[in-house]
């Protein structure tokens, strides 16, 4: 019987703790789920593939759990949970699985692609670097989104390159003879000698990434108000409409 099948004929008591029913607050969280507890449901894909390339070669039907990461002796139902689609790259999807016992589902974000931010981790790195070369943000940003103005531009930027910056300071401090620089793209990029910064990271931060916040790492933006920073629990039906990470 599949994981989903065992969920729908629980009783409905047991359906309401599985779909981690709760506050208000988390019942109206951004992304259209409820707030999970403390275990991180995003675990990193290792590929070497491009945006492009992961789309075009539906290489999400190709990643693997070979375990539950709550129950690695197995007995709990643990099985793949169908996909869940990306905004950007155009046709993106990501694998999932979905622990009945735990009432958690897991995800496994390729290399490629950033963590809770639409799009490539080449395509954030490309704003950071234009932000750090800049004058100023707004000269960075000034004919970058012309849908949407320069106000949203900005806070769009803002949000990305805070958080690069900030998970290059994360890793300074967690790798500091490796990366004895100013934490920005120029001066890792000088330490590892390579043209992207952020993807060649990924791997590097490997240990890490359940610390790490966006675009890099997978630990959850905060909620106003939310004192845990619980991880974002994904929907437990069959493949939704869309999440956009």
């Amino acid at each position: 019987m599949s994981a989903a099948s065992q969920a729908d004929h629980r009783p409905a008591k047991q359906r309401a703790v599985g779909q981690n029913s709760g506050t208000s607050r988390q019942k109206k969280a951004r992304h259209g789920g409820r707030r999970a507890g403390p275990w991180p449901v995003q675990l990193r894909f290792a590929c070497e593939l491009t945006g492009e390339e992961y789309v075009s070669q539906g290489a999400w039907q190709k990643a693997s759990l070979p375990h539950c990461p709550l129950h690695p002796k197995g007995g709990c139902g643990f099985a793949r949970h169908g996909t869940y689609t990306r905004v950007s790259p155009p046709g993106t999807r990501i694998a999932r699985w979905y622990c009945p016992r735990g009432h958690r589902t897991f995800s496994l974000l390729p290399d490629c692609l950033a963590a809770r931010l639409s799009g490539t981790l080449s395509e954030v790195e490309a704003l950071v670097r234009a932000a750090e070369q800049a004058p100023s943000l707004e000269a960075a940003c000034w004919d970058l989104r012309p849908d949407i103005g320069l106000p949203g531009v900005l806070r769009w930027a803002r949000r990305r390159v805070q958080a690069a910056h900030a998970a290059l300071q994360a890793l300074k401090g967690l790798l500091p003879h490796q990366f004895p620089c100013p934490a920005t793209l120029a001066a890792f990029a000088a330490c590892l000698g390579v043209a992207e910064v952020l993807v060649a990271l990924r791997p590097i931060g490997a240990p890490f990434l359940q610390s790490l916040s966006t675009p890099l790492g997978f630990v959850p933006r905060r909620i106003p108000g939310d004192r845990g920073g619980h991880a974002r629990q994904h929907c437990v039906g069959p493949d939704p409409p869309w999440v956009a990470a």
